[in-house]
Formats: structure tokens, sequence, C-alpha cells
């Protein structure tokens, strides 16, 4: 393992070559800039809840790109992922025998709620030799390759493993296999709180390589032994009827493989990813989308979030979404990376940049055709290298568009303070009013303010503005007054009784009711709650 870059000499994410190094690894010193320092955020609805998953496998150019500099580096148009709302599951993948995710890719998907698995893979004529030296030499070699990749997941902080044995095995190593995978599982289980075990299809019971695109008889005993299976992705049809009957409960465990790149006899790919993911719904299995990165390599840098926009927008409809469940929350939007880097919405620093682990909290990015776009603006930003950019228009007779940042889940404190900082464009900034809104769920029980008002059923509340914080408050909301160089900061206060949180939006209104439409781009610099 190499921790430092031999150009740079900065420290750098890294991979394990071989089975020795795997077996010789030890915590040091010189790895430790690779531990995650950001805990996984709780979401809602939690991972092993009864509704289909989706898994998104990483896989670009061999992996271990510009995201394996541990404290960034000054990269134009890099790639980024930032529709961890989507997604249940990242798994980064490489050709390297063990595969250790960069650390900036956990903590990004950590702060926004989502378990990170690296990958273990043997292939070829020398993953047969690593094969039948570890799992042929029986039960002491095998346990110790097991014990060795808890430990790693545990010290560095990610969540587990993608196993994927794609070489033929003697019949020793194959009869072996389902007893690794076994005691694998129940070690990252005890080493790592949610730690999960995923099974590529690949390899059958007997030690034949065939992929099976299903899962059947063959590969069910890899299946029982760990947490899921990833499927390859040439099936058809009465393939997914043939894994619903086969795995019964267990249906949501099976991840069933999408190419994005579309190789082989594969339904779909590209931009017409989202016509196998509804077949897949529509048998209401898992999905394992691998290298949507097809939008950055195939596509170029130079519109990738446009484009990486319009990819995730097009298969939203299948991807249920997870809300955010513990406060405070604060967010400045900033994906990571960025053309200058900005502070209370100045430029401090022009240059290219890119730094996954400070992306912060994402939202969900919503689409209307038409009448909304939501996307990242580079151009301006109050903190980090970007805002929120909401363009659309407010239709004819209609005062005002809600624009719903984040799916809420959890019960409102008794007092909510939020703090919202922007900017309005276009040519009469004046004639707009822009506004948090938080909407609650028990309609029957959940009051505003003092008891005596009314309930509202599905209340939608409009926080009262503060055009000043209470004393007790006003370190924390320092913000109130913070609004310079075009944007704009409002604080408000929120009292609600036995009520639970359900969305938080951003509104915008016309000061005065128009036939015509109007048309409206915001930046959203930070909110806070």
């Amino acid at each position: 393992a190499r921790y430092f870059d031999t150009k740079t000499t900065e420290p750098i994410s890294f991979f394990l070559s071989s089975l020795e190094e795997l077996l010789s690894w030890e915590p040091n010193s010189d790895g430790d800039f690779n531990i995650s320092a950001v805990p996984l955020a709780k979401r809602q609805p939690p991972l092993h809840s009864k509704r289909p998953r989706t898994l998104v496998c990483h896989d670009m150019r061999g992996g271990y790109l510009e995201d394996r500099f541990i404290q960034g580096s000054a990269t134009r148009n890099p790639y980024v992922f930032y529709h961890w709302r989507y997604i249940d599951i990242f798994v980064y993948f490489s050709h390297h025998t063990v595969t250790i995710p960069p650390v900036v890719w956990t903590n990004a998907a950590h702060r926004n709620g989502v378990p990170v698995l690296g990958t273990f893979i043997t292939e070829w004529k020398e993953g047969e030799k690593l094969c039948e030296a570890f799992l042929a030499a029986g039960e002491e070699a095998y346990g110790t390759v097991a014990q060795q990749l808890a430990r790693i997941a545990q010290h560095y902080r990610f969540d587990g493993w993608l196993i994927n044995i794609e070489n033929t095995l003697s019949a020793t190593a194959a009869g072996n296999l389902p007893q690794f995978l076994r005691e694998l599982t129940a070690r990252v289980h005890s080493a790592v709180p949610g730690g999960l075990v995923i099974w590529y299809d690949s390899v059958l019971q007997d030690g034949t390589l065939r992929w099976q695109n299903e899962l059947n008889e063959q590969n069910r005993v890899f299946f029982d032994a760990c947490d899921g299976l990833f499927t390859n992705y040439n099936w058809k049809e009465e393939q997914l009827e043939q894994t619903v009957r086969m795995a019964g409960p267990r249906r949501m465990d099976v991840y069933v493989g999408i190419d994005v790149f579309g190789r082989g006899d594969v339904i779909g790919g590209g931009f017409d990813t989202d016509k196998p993911l509804r077949m897949i719904r529509q048998h209401s299995l898992s999905t394992a989308i691998f290298a949507p990165g097809w939008v950055y390599e195939h596509l170029g840098e130079e519109n990738f979030l446009q484009n990486e926009n319009k990819f995730w927008g097009s298969l939203a409809e299948y991807l249920p979404t997870h809300s955010i469940c513990t406060l405070p929350l604060a967010t400045s939007f900033s994906l990571g990376m960025g053309t200058s880097r900005f502070l209370d919405g100045q430029e401090e620093e022009s240059g290219p940049w890119y730094d996954l682990s400070v992306q912060e909290i994402q939202p969900l990015y919503p689409e209307q055709q038409g009448r909304l776009s939501t996307s990242c603006c580079l151009q301006d930003a109050w903190c980090g290298g970007s805002s929120l950019r909401l363009q659309g228009t407010i239709p004819p007779g209609e005062e005002r568009v809600a624009v719903r940042l984040f799916s809420l889940q959890m019960p409102a404190p008794p007092k909510l303070f939020l703090t919202l900082l922007y900017k309005l464009e276009g040519p009469q900034p004046d004639d707009l009013t822009v506004a948090l809104e938080v909407t609650t769920g028990d309609s029957g029980t959940c009051l505003e303010g003092n008891p005596t008002s009314l309930p509202e059923p599905n209340g939608r509340y409009h926080p009262r503005f503060l055009p000043a914080p209470p004393p007790g408050l006003a370190k924390l909301l320092a913000a109130c007054h913070r609004g310079s160089h075009g944007w704009t900061s409002r604080c408000y206060e929120l009292e609600l009784q036995d009520c639970s949180l359900r969305d938080l939006s951003v509104t915008i209104s016309r000061q005065q009711p128009s036939p015509q439409e109007t048309s409206f781009t915001c930046l959203l610099g930070e909110v806070r709650v």
C-alpha cells in the first residue's frame, strides 16, 4: 500500500493488491489519514425497511483518480455524486484485490446517511491461485481473511464489502466459500454497526464461473450466507420472476444489476436506464446501478452537472427518497468542488478545487418539466463552492411556487428556529418574496403557537419572521444580520405542539397577483433549522 503520492508527497487513499498485503495489513499511522471522520447520519426509513433499495456501484477508469487525494486537489470539472437522497448504498469498485473506499467518498456519503462498501475481488488465473491459497487451505486461512476484511472496514470506518469471485474454483475452494461468506458477514456485523456484505452473481456452488442474471438453486447458497445478492446485468423479465419466487421474503435483498454503459445483451442503459429500472420495481426488487459515471465519461466533463441532473431526474420516479430525522440541519449545498471558494458571500480564493470530504448535506433535486429546475450554481455562493439555483415560473393566476428541499421525519421540538440566506436574480427581484415553509404530519393533534389556534389539516406553517433573535439565541443566530454582497438573510421562529415534521420547502411568491406568468431565479446560500 502506498500512503503518499509519489509526485506531490500528499496523503492518498490506497488499495491492497495481493493476499499477502491483506494478511499483513495492520493499522499504522501513515494510513490514518484514510479513517473517515464523519459518522453515518441517521435517516428514515432505515436501510432494512420493507421497500426496494437502490445501490450505486461507482466504477470509473480503474478508480483512485483525483478522489485519492485526502486533502483535496485543484481539479477542474471533477466527478461528483450528490443525489444521495435517492440511494441506499454506495459501493466503490475497482479491480484491485482489496478496494478500500477513498475516505472522501465515505465522508460525503456518511454525512448524507448512505453506507459505503469496499470491494474484495478475485479474477482470471491470478484469482484462481489466490482463492486456492485462502479458500482451499481450510478454515483457519479463510477465517483470517474474513477477520482482516472486517478489521479494515472497522478501522477506516466504512460499512462493509461487496464480494466478487470472478474465477473458477476447485471443488474444495467452492465447498468452503459459503462458510467463508458466513464468517465474513458475522465478523462485519459485529465490527461495524449496520455493516453489510453483498455477494456478486458470478461463480456457482460447484465452482464454475457462470453469471446467472438471477437468484436460483446454483447461487442461492451464497445469498443465504450474507446480506444480499447483486445480480449480473443480462437478465430478462422471466428471470426477475424466477428471482422473486426464489427470494421469498428476502426479495429486497436482491439488487438487480443495471449497467449504465449498456454493455452486452441488456435492456436500456444511458438515458434509457429508466426502462430496466421500471421492470425491476414492478417486481418490487432492489436495484444495483453500475457505473452511473457514464454521464461524466461518455457525455464529457463540460456539461456534467446539467447531464447528471437530467440522468437522475429521469430515474427519480423509481427511486424512493429518504428523510432527515435529526436536528440541527445546516447546509450551504456545496458539492465539494468549485471554480472558487466563497465565505460569507464573498469570493475568498479563485481557482478550481475538489474535496468531497467537505461536500455538505444535499437536498432533493426536484424537477418539474418546464416549471422548475434545481441545479448547482458555481458562479456565486454564500459559503463553500456553490449555491443551489432554483429556476422556474409562477403560473398565471397563482401566487407562489413551493420547492421541496428536504423530506423530514421527526417529532417537532416545541420551538424551531430557522435561517435562510438567499439572493434573487433577474430583472425585478423586488416583486418577489422568498420564505421557508414547514409542513407537518399528524394534523389531528398538531397545533401552532398557543393551543387556541385551530389545527390545519396536513398543516403548512409559515414560520414567523423574526427581525432580531432573542438574546439567548443571539450567538446561535448571528446569521440573522449576516446578509451581505447581495445576499439576504432571514430568521424565523415556529412554535409547534405535538407535531411531526414532514417537509422543509422554500416558497417564492409574487407581491401582486398577475394574469401573466412570472419567471424567477433564486440562489439559496444556506439553510439552518
